[in-house]
């Protein structure tokens, strides 16, 4: 039976039931039809499945969507979509969340390391290829988040105040691809308002730009908890509300269509778009129970590892890298023993495994030819304090009488999204005690902190040390529904063992409907492990400084303080810079920072968050055993206010009274760089390599620009080193004389070529006549004006040796 005929075999009320969630991940079955019951899962670099993001089901977990956006690899994210859709069928899913192709707008939006760059072709391309490859398994892919979600400050009420010429020309052009070019299946609306209107409630959004001009015929579903209606979102095109149970659907959706506000075939509408998924996923006739499974590929795991080193950026070098021969290697910094594989929010997960560049070094080459210190930590929130713990579940506010539900914790973190207590308490009015121990490694006086959304106190040996229950305001954590870290200090003495005592009670949420805490404990590092770290350098032939953030900094629901790297670690840098041979900084961030001692160090490798495999990665290419594949696929400026989105009194960012302006409208990363001749750190684009491959000659081949606006490009490349390689050619457009104005020059084309050495080889990329246009609101439509257009090949936006011009007489209208 096709979508079509089962729909009108719906009630009103089964109809509607398939437009909410029936609980966090999945919509309800209709057994009377055999209709059963579509499930999501968390992505985009990994698959969850429905456990919490601490205590789930371990996944494999990939690298980050900026680490692939450094790709620019579109047959390798073609290769991460189909192994991700084994590891949704192992959670016994239908639908991945993801990817998310929102472009790194400004340095400081906590979930830049989520989104693939700051240009959308480039994530357009990459975005197609991914879909391609979930979707060839029968996986759904979720395209998130529609649109103008470039920051999380006050996401959920935001409004992203955008004209429709920037949205046409920047953001929507990945979502416009994904659903053109690779057919998507399902969209997820953004938390902000767009121009003042909810996303889930933009009808022009929904339904004009999205059904009618690009032909999308998948599901529309809300963020979660981003519905705020029910006539606005179903008039707009908002297909399933999620999560459940249902909110703002269900029985005041039936009562809207009986009322007349909802009319009856935009139920029916919605509810046949929810078929048509899953028929297409397998979910329609999936009557099997939902199990979750945890399997450890072989070949998933030498992928993440491939992935992780073809997305790390070589951003300078002397000469010192690859390493061969060294002798002694000091490995200091606090990510050095510590695997940063992923960023926080939504998108993590329990990995499999998390190797630490200590960890793969010591693989590669023996612990015996390394040395260690950490030298500085780099925390945002005090260290996780670890268990065993024992928490008891009340089902009051005062932790009176007997606990109805008692149970082991590993950690002192966890969110509370589903049934607490397996649904032995109300989850707006109980009460939870968690009691463990802790052991110091030193004396001294150690920090506790304490972030809750939630009420929360810390005892220590019985003695209240910190608190966010009588204090406690909503602040920036766990998605700007807890507190901000609340700190208290304590005297420790080395191996005298404490009682930790956790209080936690609820409060009321704003939007999202959970519980959380975390609690942690530590002794701050300070001047004498910087010393220690010194010495250690001192001895090796060369210092490899594992620095940068972690999850705790990028991560969804918050954005970053500064560019500057945390705590100590500049100093640390240059401290160690200042006595080693040779130094090798490998930063893993989800964006930009500030480097004061670039000039002082051999070399900088940009390692981002690589998954689950991350040492192995990091060592595969400082050891040289494979190439550093990655060029930047956001700029990096020298400092933060070479960025666009700094100046106009916090209108442009972070926002004022509810409103952030995109006040530099096209002018985004390198277009802004250029148009306004900043120089950056390191060009997008930019990547240095082993081998040494470079472009030697450009011609256009015929001449059908100026007939049909279509243009072919071959590049010759040649590899002129003694070791096999790769290179990205890039191609920018740059119109001589456009009737409005336009970037300086946009990146249209792009394609990897490997060479071994010696070899010389021939690339062509094809340019159409979207590639030479600007979007004009007044005619609807895409324009390509006549005149001269310079076509620029490169290895970054500032490679200006090879350039070629073309010209056209007459103008072109295309259609949106």
């Amino acid at each position: 039976m096709t979508p079509a005929t089962l729909v009108d075999g719906l009630t009103l009320e089964e109809q509607v039931s398939l437009l909410s969630g029936a609980d966090f991940w999945s919509t309800p079955a209709i057994g009377r039809l055999g209709i059963g019951s579509l499930r999501v899962t968390d992505g985009p670099n990994g698959a969850r499945g429905a456990g919490s993001w601490i205590g789930a089901i371990s996944a494999a977990a990939f690298p980050v969507g900026i680490s692939l956006g450094a790709t620019w690899d579109r047959s390798l994210l073609s290769e991460i979509g189909a192994a991700l859709a084994e590891e949704v069928k192992d959670k016994g899913a239908h639908v991945l969340l993801g990817p998310t192709v929102n472009l790194q707008r400004g340095a400081l939006n906590g979930r830049n390391f989520e989104c693939y760059a700051e240009d959308p072709v480039l994530t357009a391309a990459l975005a197609v290829a991914y879909i391609g490859g979930l979707q060839g398994q029968r996986v759904g892919a979720t395209v998130k988040h529609f649109v103008a979600n470039e920051s999380e400050f006050q996401r959920t009420t935001m409004s992203s105040e955008v004209d429709e010429r920037t949205l046409r020309e920047l953001y929507l052009v990945p979502f416009e691809a994904a659903v053109k070019e690779a057919h998507a299946w399902a969209v997820m609306s953004s938390y902000n308002r767009l121009n003042g209107t909810f996303t889930s409630e933009h009808g022009w959004l929904l339904t004009d730009v999205l059904r009618r001009q690009w032909g999308f015929d998948g599901v529309v579903m809300s963020d979660w908890f981003g519905s705020h209606s029910t006539a606005e979102t179903m008039r707009a095109g908002l297909d399933l509300e999620m999560p459940g149970p249902t909110r703002d659907r269900g029985a005041a959706l039936v009562r809207a269509v009986e009322a007349g506000t909802v009319p009856r075939d935009a139920v029916r509408q919605a509810a046949l778009n929810m078929l048509r998924l899953m028929q297409r996923t397998g979910a329609l006739q999936d009557a099997r129970p939902h199990e979750e499974k945890a399997v450890e590929r072989e070949a998933t795991r030498a992928l993440i590892r491939r992935a992780g080193a073809r997305g790390t950026v070589l951003l300078t070098n002397d000469g010192t890298l690859p390493l061969a021969g060294v002798g002694k290697i000091a490995v200091i910094g606090p990510n050095a023993k510590a695997a940063r594989c992923m960023g926080g929010g939504s998108s993590q997960l329990k990995a499999h495994r998390q190797v630490s560049p200590w960890e793969g070094l010591a693989a590669a080459v023996g612990e015996g030819a390394l040395l260690f210190a950490p030298g500085c930590d780099n925390h945002r929130y005090a260290p996780e304090l670890a268990g065993p713990l024992r928490a008891e579940w009340f089902a009051n506010d005062d932790f009176s009488g007997t606990p109805v539900h008692v149970e082991t914790l590993a950690v002192a973190h966890a969110m509370m999204i589903d049934a607490p207590a397996g649904g032995r308490v109300d989850p707006k009015r109980f009460s939870l005690r968690i009691t463990g121990r802790y052991v110091p490694e030193a004396d001294g006086r150690h920090r506790i902190g304490v972030y809750a959304a939630g009420r929360a106190r810390v005892l220590v040996d019985g003695c209240e040390v910190v608190e966010a229950w009588e204090s406690w305001t909503r602040g920036s954590t766990f998605f700007e529904e807890g507190c901000d870290e609340r700190i208290g200090e304590v005297e420790m003495a080395v191996g005298r063992s404490c009682e930790i005592v956790i209080l936690f009670q609820p409060v009321e949420t704003t939007l999202m409907a959970f519980s959380a805490y975390h609690v942690g404990i530590g002794l701050p590092m300070a001047d004498a492990e910087i010393a220690e770290a010194v010495r250690v350098a001192a001895e090796a032939q060369v210092a490899v400084l594992c620095v940068g953030r972690n999850g705790e900094w990028d991560s969804e629901g918050a954005d970053l303080p500064s560019m500057t790297l945390p705590g100590r670690q500049n100093e640390l840098i240059e401290a160690v810079a200042a006595v080693a041979e040779r130094t090798v900084v490998v930063l893993q961030t989800g964006g930009p920072v500030e480097m004061p001692w670039v000039g002082k160090v051999s070399a900088v490798v940009q390692a981002w968050y690589p998954g689950q495999e991350a040492g192995h990665a990091v060592a595969d290419v400082l050891l040289g055993h494979v190439e550093p594949g990655g060029r930047l696929p956001q700029s990096f400026p020298h400092r933060l206010d070479d960025t666009q989105t700094q100046g106009g009194g916090g209108l442009s960012y972070p926002g004022v009274e509810g409103r952030v302006r995109y006040a530099e409208g096209l002018l985004v990363g390198y277009r802004h760089h250029e148009a306004n001749a900043i120089a950056p750190l390191f060009p997008f684009g930019h990547g240095l390599g082993y081998a040494a491959i470079d472009i030697e000659a450009m011609v256009v081949e015929g001449d059908t620009f100026s007939a049909s606006a279509t243009v072919a490009l071959r590049v010759t490349l040649a590899n002129r080193g003694q070791r096999k390689g790769s290179q990205v050619v890039q191609v920018y457009v740059s119109p001589d004389a456009a009737p409005v104005e336009r970037p300086p020059s946009e990146l249209k084309a792009f394609t990897r070529i490997d060479l071994s050495p010696g070899e010389t080889g021939d690339v062509v990329l094809r340019l159409d006549p979207r590639d030479f246009a600007w979007y004009c609101t007044r005619r609807s439509g895409w324009i390509v004006s006549p005149g001269e257009y310079a076509l620029r090949a490169g290895l970054s936006a500032d490679d200006r040796r090879f350039v070629a011009t073309v010209a056209r007489q007459g103008e072109l209208v295309l259609p949106v």
